[in-house]
């Protein structure tokens, strides 16, 4: 079964937003995770990301969205730059012998195949190398945008201890995973212990 049959067969639903209070204020607890049990602070970040998902993903929504109000142009000035590299990179990997061992190898055919080609990756190439360097900051800058609100999400997940209500919505969780990040997380196969 395919990652979109599993999806269409299941019916995902928005976990509730909770309250600030019970997610970052008054009745919140925290505390540095135990670093040589590594399994027990996986499975806090686990739990923690599959009950306040919707917080985390409104986190995400807030602090991106206020990056590109205060700096429009250079995130998609950067995020441009960051596809077109993608881009040129996909076609000049995608174009190689199959053979993960051999990179460099067997050039000659696909210059014999179409040399108009190589004109248009040549360009791209260029054109990659000017942009990275005149928009080497709005690149810098839509990178730290896009990994500041998963850092702090995963810094939340780690330190932030779970409560009574957390521990229930979680063993219910466990049975059915019918949210998005649950789905998400079984589709990287990270699973957590009851």
């Amino acid at each position: 079964m395919s990652a979109g049959d599993a999806l269409s067969a299941q019916n995902i639903q928005l976990s509730p937003l909770r309250s600030l209070d019970d997610f970052i204020l008054g009745s919140a607890r925290f505390q540095i995770p135990n670093l040589k049990d590594v399994d027990k602070w996986g499975n806090r970040v686990v739990k923690n990301l599959l009950y306040y998902q919707t917080n985390y993903f409104l986190l995400f929504l807030v602090i991106y969205g206020l990056m590109i109000v205060l700096n429009p142009h250079k995130i998609i000035c950067g995020v441009t730059v960051q596809t077109l590299i993608i881009v040129v990179v996909l076609g000049f990997f995608l174009k190689k012998p199959k053979s993960k061992f051999k990179h460099f190898a067997n050039w000659s055919s696909i210059i014999q195949e179409n040399p108009q080609q190589n004109w248009y990756f040549l360009f791209g190439v260029v054109l990659s190398g000017y942009l990275t360097l005149r928009w080497l900051n709005a690149m810098l800058l839509s990178s730290f945008t896009l990994l500041l609100p998963m850092s702090l999400t995963f810094i939340h997940a780690s330190l932030r201890l779970r409560n009574i209500k957390n521990k229930v919505v979680n063993t219910m969780e466990s049975f059915n995973p019918s949210t998005p990040m649950g789905v998400f997380l079984d589709l990287l196969n990270i699973t957590m212990d009851n």
